[in-house]
């Protein structure tokens, strides 16, 4: 019996659930209005408004403790606001049971752990959980070699989790999301443990899923990634959005500045038109030059004179 089957029959019994239907291209899939979110006696979000759209990558970029994670685990409705609504699918977020949810979002956070020896497949296949009595339960297999070669990870499909790579971990744990086939994807900092092909990978994936109508929210810290890969990027600052739009529009070199501050240069990549954003930095130390020594006095000759006086 996989672990699957077996997380299914543990499951309490379930009401009959409204099966999600495909958005419209453009079409609202999540959105927070007026949010305001206090961790510690802190307000670590405080007013954001933001949508979400089907067909589109949502890039969320910002310095550490700009509030990237919160408002993502609140678009997730895993964290309730203090103050403000989080809508998915036209509901408030807190109308629809966790089952529900579930069919309506996929969330990866940032790290991922297993207490038990999971082989790799079953932990993507734990991915199909929430469709366990649907009528899409007949995806399972698919949605998960799909997922699996999606990310890459099948030549390992049968090693436990626990004896991964923390990069390998990081791909399985999103071939598990990508396996639940949620029409809006929330995606935290997925890139962190990836090498520089694993990460452009997991880009084009998240593109791939915004192309077939999905909504994709991902968090970031490489700008260029974010600049190469999302529709739209909005960048917070003090739990606030400071800016949102297309990178194009966004990443201007006197907000970046002042929001990271660090000063920054902004230019388009010469062949592709998609903004480059570089640490100012000075130019390579340089030891000065050693002081020239002063010409040695020419030397006396003392042998004898062959011609003499």
């Amino acid at each position: 019996m996989t672990s699957a089957v077996l997380l299914r029959r543990l499951l309490p019994h379930r009401r009959a659930r409204t099966l999600p239907s495909p958005a419209a291209p453009g079409e609202l899939v999540a959105e927070a209005v007026g949010l305001r979110v206090a961790l510690g006696g802190r307000a670590v979000l405080d007013g954001v408004g933001i949508g979400v759209r089907a067909g589109e990558v949502l890039a969320l970029v910002g310095p550490n403790g700009a509030g990237k994670s919160t408002l993502l685990a609140a678009l997730a409705a895993d964290l309730a606001p203090s103050a403000g609504e989080v809508r998915i699918g036209g509901r408030a977020a807190g109308d629809w049971s966790a089952g529900e949810l579930a069919l309506r979002r996929a969330v990866l956070p940032q790290a991922a752990a297993l207490t038990f020896p999971f082989p790799v497949a079953e932990v993507v296949r734990m991915g199909r959980a929430p469709w366990a009595g649907t009528e899409r339960e007949d995806e399972d297999e698919a949605a998960v070699a799909a997922a699996m070669a999606a990310t890459e990870v099948e030549a390992f499909a049968g090693r436990p989790f626990s004896a991964l790579s923390g990069g390998e971990r990081a791909r399985v744990a999103l071939a598990r999301v990508l396996a639940q086939r949620t029409g809006l994807l929330l995606l935290d900092e997925p890139t962190a443990a990836l090498d520089l092909r694993h990460q452009e990978l997991v880009l084009r994936v998240c593109r791939e899923r915004a192309a077939a109508g999905d909504a994709v929210v991902v968090v970031l810290h490489d700008l260029g990634l974010a600049a190469a890969h999302a529709d739209r990027v909005a960048v917070l600052h003090g739990g606030r959005i400071e800016a949102a739009g297309p990178p194009s529009e966004v990443f201007d070199a006197r907000v970046l500045s002042r929001v990271y501050r660090q000063p920054v240069e902004v230019f388009p990549h010469p062949r592709t038109g998609v903004p480059l954003v570089v640490p100012v930095r000075q130019g390579p130390h340089r030891r000065p030059a050693p002081t020239p020594l002063p010409p040695a006095p020419p030397e006396r000759d003392n042998s004898p004179s062959l011609t003499g006086p």
